[in-house]
């Protein structure tokens, strides 16, 4: 029998709904975060599924509900951080407010979670924390002005944190899902390469995650093999590139 505890971030709906459903499927008992009560309330129905919400902009809210999940659970065995905001409407220009915004949510809200836990799994000596962040975050991209330097940031971030907590025998992982159709992503105004559900991006988290063990799971393949030449590219080939499929 299954007695493990997972907590998701950003559950009401998209990639951390259908992670909160595919590891409630396999007998995980799993907690729910996120702002919108009644989609969370839609998905504790799951008998394996709990509703905790809280906006992760909120560090003391954060640590309070982290408390709550432990006592009313028992422990929490893994985190799954998948809180995220994106308007590419309000990213065509730079725009301050906005960007302030997206990295409040995107870094900042993850800062926050992750500080909420840090005791209690270096305490325990044991536990997971998993990201997710995005491929964008490798390198920087047009009328991205907000999401992409706030990946950046969480890509750096979780590679970074990796070290402090292995000393810990906690496991770190950062999740890059290619473009997975979500309320966010049908905002978008361009044809998306590649674009998978949520289903499957929860499929290739849990198996990532749990059967591969790996630090870095970036998918589809596709998207994997495109960014990992990106990240070698010099500057002017990277540009010359991005430039020319910009002004397609």
């Amino acid at each position: 029998m299954n007695d493990k505890v997972l907590w998701v971030t950003g559950a009401s709906s998209g990639i951390g709904a259908a992670v909160a459903n595919k590891f409630a499927s396999k007998g995980w008992k799993v907690a729910v975060s996120a702002r919108r009560v009644e989609l969370l309330d839609e998905l504790a129905k799951h008998e394996n599924i709990f509703s905790y919400p809280l906006d992760v902009t909120d560090a003391i809210k954060l640590k309070e509900v982290f408390n709550k999940i432990v006592n009313d659970l028992g422990k929490v065995d893994m985190c799954i951080l998948s809180s995220g905001t994106y308007e590419r409407k309000s990213e065509k220009e730079i725009d301050v407010n906005n960007i302030r915004n997206v990295i409040e949510v995107n870094f900042l809200g993850v800062i926050n979670s992750v500080g909420a836990v840090e005791s209690y799994f270096k305490n325990k000596n044991s536990g997971h924390i998993a990201i997710v962040s995005s491929p964008v975050g490798y390198r920087g991209l047009p009328k991205s002005s907000g999401y992409t330097p706030s990946k950046a940031a969480l890509n750096n971030f979780t590679q970074g944190i990796y070290f402090d907590f292995i000393k810990y025998n906690v496991r770190v992982s950062l999740i890059c899902p290619g473009f997975i159709k979500t309320a966010l992503t049908d905002k978008n105004e361009f044809k998306m390469p590649f674009l998978k559900s949520p289903e499957y991006a929860a499929n290739k988290i849990y198996d990532g995650l749990i059967n591969k063990k790996t630090f870095e799971i970036i998918f589809p393949i596709q998207i994997a093999v495109i960014y990992k030449i990106f990240q070698i590219l010099p500057n002017r080939i990277y540009n010359y590139l991005i430039s020319k499929f910009v002004n397609r």
